[in-house]
């Protein structure tokens, strides 16, 4: 899945043009040139944005290739301390989504928490793709 670089949470207006004019208009481009250490030190230096803020920023791009998260579940998976792929692959389903579900009733992130159907196919899905970040 591919979204445009304002619909990961806390990319606003002013920090989407700074990306843009480093030629990231959306998550595909984003990890394309942050998902290495290296590649994400680049781009915070010539966007001027800490190398910490970049890396959520990432790992939120990262979830979002899997069908049916988006920004809203994104942020819910990242609450339940799961922020990539490579970790939704070895959650177990159930588990995350008690998780998320508890997570949500205090912090209220999402309107509706997803199902636990649901987040088990976000675990299958994850486990068909391929890692893309590395550290």
């Amino acid at each position: 899945m591919n979204y445009k670089i304002e619909e990961i949470e806390g990319i606003g207006k002013a920090r989407a043009e700074k990306l843009a004019n480093a030629g990231i208009k959306t998550t595909g481009d984003l990890l394309a040139q942050a998902a290495s250490a290296r590649g994400r030190k680049v781009v915070a230096e010539r966007c001027g944005v800490s190398s910490v803020r970049l890396l959520k920023w990432v790992n939120m791009a990262d979830l979002m290739r899997i069908s049916g998260v988006g920004e809203e579940y994104s942020e819910l998976l990242e609450a339940a301390n799961c922020n990539t792929v490579k970790q939704l692959r070895r959650r177990n389903p159930v588990n995350l989504s008690k998780r998320m579900l508890e997570i949500n009733a205090e912090k209220k992130l999402v309107r509706s928490p997803p199902s636990e159907t649901q987040v088990k196919k976000w675990v299958d899905q994850a486990a068909k793709l391929e890692p893309m970040l590395t550290y």
